[in-house]
């Protein structure tokens, strides 16, 4: 929650084309579960062991919306920052993410319209051995 006083993200006049933010997370049990548990969802591709080895994944798969929810934070936190809102995303999931993976993200503005309040940004995570697994661009207007 935003407390009074507390900083807002960079504004338009603040962003300049280039600016970029990388963050890196390690899939653990604890993210798994607290994500499963808030949504209820229970794919058995995410969290059975003895089904995923059944599939051509050969075991649990990280749920895209998890990793998507890793890039909106980021936007959130840190690039713009607080006060900032997604109006749009395009994002490609390239390959899987399985657990305990670590994923490093690269994010960098590309377009800034001053006059619409509004920044694209690139989007691009890889896993171990350089692997793309997500790429795209967000939509943001950073806080007025």
């Amino acid at each position: 929650m935003l407390r009074k006083g507390m900083k807002i993200g960079k504004k338009i006049d603040e962003i300049i084309v280039g600016d970029r933010f990388q963050i890196t997370e390690k899939i653990e049990d604890k993210d798994l579960l607290l994500y499963l548990g808030l949504t209820n969802d229970s794919n058995p591709l995410y969290v059975q062991h003895d089904y995923a080895v059944e599939t051509p994944y050969k075991k649990p798969l990280v749920p895209i919306i998890m990793l998507n929810g890793i890039i909106t934070s980021a936007i959130s936190k840190h690039m713009p920052g607080p006060g900032s809102h997604i109006r749009e995303q395009n994002l490609v999931y390239l390959e899987p993410v399985y657990h305990y993976e670590t994923i490093e993200i690269l994010m960098e503005v590309q377009h800034i319209n001053k006059s619409e309040n509004l920044v694209d940004i690139y989007v691009t995570a890889y896993k171990e051995k350089n692997t793309p697994v997500i790429e795209g661009i967000l939509k943001v207007y950073p806080p007025y």
